[in-house]
């Protein structure tokens, strides 16, 4: 068994209430990793977020995870409407248009992190 590299990152703790929380363009998000943790210089970013009518939308570098984490609805993909509740995950490729609607809260994994420049109205 080989042993760890001596080159190890910082490692991160958050706790749900214990980060930012905003208004996003699918709702209201609650920062647990983000871009501006730029100690820890994220390969992706997480947010757990309260749906609340994500518009059509997409990414032209990011991939996107949903993971349903309470409540159920519905999540669109390329014109693809998925019935989605607790438990569910989609994966959002770049390119592909996606909504979400529905009373859930949602973990959103992007990788790599999703910058405001990476956001287009469909």
């Amino acid at each position: 068994m080989s042993e760890p590299s001596q080159n190890k990152g910082p490692i991160l703790v958050r706790h749900e209430g214990h980060t930012p929380r905003e208004k996003s363009a699918c709702g209201w998000r609650d920062r647990l990793i983000s871009r501006e943790d730029i100690a820890i210089s994220p390969a992706a970013w997480a947010h757990a977020v309260d749906i609340d009518g994500a518009k059509p939308h997409y990414h032209k570098r990011s991939t996107e995870l949903y993971y349903v984490l309470d409540g159920d609805g519905t999540v669109t993909v390329d014109g693809v409407a998925h019935t989605v509740s607790k438990g569910s995950l989609v994966h959002i490729p770049p390119l592909a248009v996606h909504s979400a609607i529905g009373r859930m809260r949602v973990l959103v994994v992007g990788i790599p992190d999703i910058a405001d420049d990476d956001y287009f109205e469909a």
